[in-house]
């Protein structure tokens, strides 16, 4: 029979980890006589980062004796007490490879119920001292899991594990962690977790997304759909390559458009609507290139591409397009990317922008417009004033082909000339408040671009809404939100070199951060010169299985050390785990 060998607890703690401090609570240790568990913890334990561990579906971590004796062996460590690798329980017994997400248990008085394996990050690496840790609990099938509590009561070392209820599908923690982690995800296996009611909605999720794979519903490149949603199509081509610029057209007072075209005449490839493109300049004096994404305004399958770029007064790379790019000049262009995209169906559609951000969601209304789609279609915009209003003629004319359309537009600062119920409809800016005035549909798709201050709220507020359970989606312009797992001084600095001598390798280029600088291999990945460069982040294992770092790759080359335990989609990278080969350029 299986036996309760240590209860193991912990309160959050700050540590020092590579300068930085770390808010965990991945420090257990063994306690002498009955603890309380109860539906969120053990009666003295806590969780630094509540986004990653604990809550009801995680409250008890499990880890078996038997995969203690394997690390022994396989580090060579004999410093490996009980509660090491972060777990509430050390068992003798219960293997990941036996037992099955769904199994209940009656461990003293209290009944538990498998919901998940452990999702591993680097803080089990940074207790143990091993920074490579997150990668081989995966790769080694050893990841240990998590525990329900159905029925709350008093647990003590030594107390036996009664087995009292099976998982309905038989699904083994090591079959359920491998099936997510590891390469392949046969569908039928993604069935049969998804019949289990005990997995956690997280896991349930994650499936889902790769189901949707498998059945090709998502139009997403080979990839691990479960662990990121980074990833879009497939970019039709490698790198950058010469687009001719065949017509410039003022939008605004500071917006202007692009149009390119194929060098030779022949039709560009077809992009989704609310894709981006990236280009790469080389002003003159410039001593390393300017590389900037924009997104796409113009018809979606269209043979050329139209871009519509914001003016900004110190902008290098706008204001060299505006100042020093004439028709008939050649651009160096990366492929359309991005999962900003219009998804099919029969929900309202709202498309709500601000200032610039208008340039993705009019790609989506010329798609809708073009398919004279019976969908109900909502055009939200603001603006400052009727100067600064793009596309208000364009969008009117589209709005006017579709059977089931309404516009709206906010000026914040109405100009004396701007008439009321003409130009604009509100003076003010768009909110949760203001849709619900205008009654705006429920069950409505919402694509959502704007600047950083209109992002700040607005996004999260109608997620959490009555109008949009079929989803938010939102696209950033410059560098997207950071992730930093248990950080309590991650920095908020503009991007900059990184300090002291400039690296002699080749550039890497951080498209989004607007910043070209050369590698040093002193920087053991692409992560650690991202960080040392306050450019924004997402990750948490650091060893290639989480895919929280997943990044396109817009141009070059690059190797992988470790390799990643699952290869991310055509046209991205793993920075976390990845050193440049040659020239690169990334979307960060």
């Amino acid at each position: 029979m299986a036996k309760l060998l240590a209860v193991n607890v912990g309160m959050p703690r700050d540590v020092s980890w590579r300068g930085r401090t770390v808010h965990t609570g991945v420090w257990k240790r063994p306690v002498t006589g009955p603890r309380m568990v109860r539906r969120l913890n053990i009666d003295g334990d806590g969780q630094g980062d509540l986004a990653g561990h604990g809550g009801e579906q995680r409250a008890v971590l499990v880890y078996q004796l038997d995969s203690y004796r394997y690390w022994r062996r396989q580090l060579n460590r004999d410093d490996l007490g009980y509660g090491q690798f972060g777990e509430n329980f050390t068992v003798d017994g219960l293997p990941d490879d036996e037992v099955c997400v769904g199994d209940r248990f009656r461990i003293g008085e209290a009944v538990f119920e498998v919901t998940q394996p452990r999702v591993t990050c680097y803080r089990v690496g940074l207790r143990l001292g091993e920074p490579r840790m997150a990668s081989l609990l995966v790769a080694h099938r050893r990841p240990g899991f998590y525990l329900r509590v159905l029925t709350e009561g008093h647990v003590e070392a030594g107390d036996d594990i009664v087995k009292i209820a099976d998982g309905p599908e038989g699904m083994t923690v090591a079959e359920i962690d491998a099936l997510l982690y590891l390469p392949g995800h046969p569908r039928e296996q993604l069935v049969r977790a998804l019949r289990i009611p005990a997995l956690s909605p997280g896991w349930q999720t994650s499936f889902r997304a790769l189901l949707d794979q498998a059945d090709g519903a998502s139009g997403r490149a080979p990839g691990n759909a479960g662990l990121t949603s980074a990833a879009g199509p497939p970019p039709a081509w490698e790198g950058f390559r010469p687009l001719r610029v065949t017509r410039i057209d003022a939008e605004s007072a500071s917006v202007f458009s692009l149009v390119l075209s194929d060098v030779d005449g022949a039709p560009l490839p077809a992009a989704l609507a609310g894709q981006f493109i990236t280009v790469r300049l080389r002003p003159a004096g410039s001593a390393s290139p300017l590389v900037r994404s924009y997104s796409m305004s113009g018809p979606p399958g269209s043979a050329r591409y139209r871009i519509s770029v914001k003016h900004e007064p110190h902008g290098a790379a706008s204001t060299h397009l505006r100042i020093r790019v004439r028709i008939g000049d050649v651009l160096d262009v990366a492929a359309p990317r991005g999962a900003f995209t219009l998804k099919a169906g029969d929900n309202p559609v709202l498309l709500v922008s601000a200032g610039i951000g208008a340039t993705p969601v009019l790609a989506m209304l010329h798609e809708l417009a073009g398919t004279r789609s019976p969908r109900e279609v909502w055009w939200l915009h603001g603006a400052r004033d009727g100067t600064e209003h793009p596309f208000a003629r364009e969008t009117r004319d589209l709005l006017a082909r579709l059977p089931n359309a309404r516009e709206h537009v906010c000026y914040s600062r109405p100009a004396p000339g701007d008439r009321q119920g003409v130009d604009y409809q509100t003076a003010g800016r768009l909110s949760l408040d203001l849709f619900r005035r205008l009654g705006v549909p429920r069950r409505a798709d919402i694509y959502l671009c704007g600047p950083p201050s209109f992002m700040e709220h607005l996004p999260a507020a109608l997620a959490s809404s009555d109008l949009a359970p079929a989803g938010v989606h939102t696209e950033v312009f410059g560098a997207g939100p950071a992730m930093t797992p248990g950080l309590t001084d991650a920095p908020r600095r503009p991007a900059h070199p990184p300090a002291g001598q400039p690296g002699e390798g080749p550039t890497v280029s951080f498209a989004r951060s607007g910043l070209t600088v050369a590698w040093d291999p002193a920087y053991g990945s692409l992560l650690e010169l991202a960080e040392a460069c306050d450019v924004p982040t997402r990750w948490s294992c650091r060893t290639g299985v989480c895919h929280n770092c997943e990044s396109g790759l817009l141009s070059g080359t690059v190797a992988y050390s470790p390799e990643p335990i699952d290869a991310p989609a055509q046209g991205n990278v793993l920075i976390c785990c990845s050193r440049p080969q040659d020239a690169i350029a990334l979307d960060l």
